[in-house]
């Protein structure tokens, strides 16, 4: 029998390439899937890489409709990632999710899965307006739905490497703390979208028929910041002697964010309300783990198994 064909957008991100290793390394799904890996440039090292692992490494453009039928056509299932940051528009990264959705349609892809998230002008009842790399995954989502095409959607949690170095990190002479505008008991969904992605997403291409039209949210589990504080503890006892948590006021927040990446005031703005979102309505609007764990057949990653092969973390004990 032959081989169905997944066609992985974003195939040498974090996402993206997760979802590639994970079918290509596992007997089940290698035996019936075939892995087609889109990227603009198939001649990078990370490309190659992909390719070394039996992937179909071809070239494809978000902003390129040819491309994306060349990429998209024959295939059975397509997992289909954007990426804000790279563009900073809600508005142009929707048209690239619909686009993918079009030719989907097009090309009568049987299982379309669509990286979303929630809308969080919505969930919140218009109090955080301004979370608009939210907002524009959401948006995508509703299109898809409109269209009637057979899909699926998988709502990433909060990156794992987004504390190390960042909200966890050395406050000087090796004194270690994580500064958040959250209150303590913040349930955060931590997830490691590097190892993860594939896992998740891998499993509702396996169990195709019970996940179409259905939410999946990957993440391992809600960690408050006290938690995070408290395995990291754990886990480099020497070093964590002094760690603690400091809630920073909302303005401090968005003045760290400004200093270190130069984002714009929009963009601060978003984050804050991003972080807001843990607390006030909740990540996934305080939907439970539990049916979307019970979909997977590896365990996820937890803080401490990330924390503890953490580069940043290195030598620390």
């Amino acid at each position: 029998m032959a081989k169905l064909t997944i066609t992985v957008f974003g195939s040498t991100g974090k996402q993206g390439s997760s979802v590639v290793k994970s079918i290509l390394a596992d007997s089940k799904a290698s035996s019936q899937f075939h892995v087609k890996a889109v990227t603009r440039d198939p001649s990078k090292d990370s490309a190659r890489a992909l390719a070394s692992l039996g992937a179909e490494v071809v070239a494809g453009d978000f902003n390129d409709k040819q491309s994306l039928h060349a990429a998209i056509k024959g295939a059975w299932g397509v997992f289909s990632v954007t990426n804000f940051w790279e563009l900073f528009s809600a508005e142009a990264e929707a048209a690239q999710g619909k686009a993918v959705a079009d030719v989907c349609q097009a090309e009568g892809v049987k299982h379309l899965i669509w990286s979303s998230l929630f809308n969080v002008n919505k969930l919140s009842n218009g109090v955080l307006p301004g979370v608009v790399h939210f907002d524009g995954k959401a948006d995508v989502e509703d299109y898809i739905r409109s269209l009637g095409i057979p899909a699926s959607f998988f709502h990433a949690g909060f990156y794992m490497s987004n504390l190390p170095g960042q909200s966890l990190r050395d406050m000087g002479e090796g004194n270690w703390a994580l500064a958040m505008p959250n209150p303590a008991d913040a349930p955060i969904p931590l997830f490691d979208a590097a190892a993860d992605t594939g896992k998740f997403v891998k499993a509702m291409f396996l169990n195709h028929e019970k996940i179409l039209g259905k939410s999946i949210y990957g993440a391992t589990a809600y960690y408050t910041p006290t938690q995070i504080v408290y395995e990291f503890k754990e886990l480099f006892p020497n070093t964590g002697k002094k760690t603690a948590f400091s809630q920073l006021p909302g303005d401090v927040f968005k003045s760290i964010v400004g200093s270190t990446t130069g984002a714009p005031e929009p963009i601060r703005e978003a984050l804050l309300q991003n972080m807001r979102l843990l607390k006030e309505f909740g990540y996934y609007g305080g939907e439970k783990l539990e049916p979307s764990l019970a979909i997977l057949t590896e365990k996820p990653t937890t803080w401490k198994e990330f924390a503890k092969k953490e580069p940043i973390f290195a030598g620390l004990n």
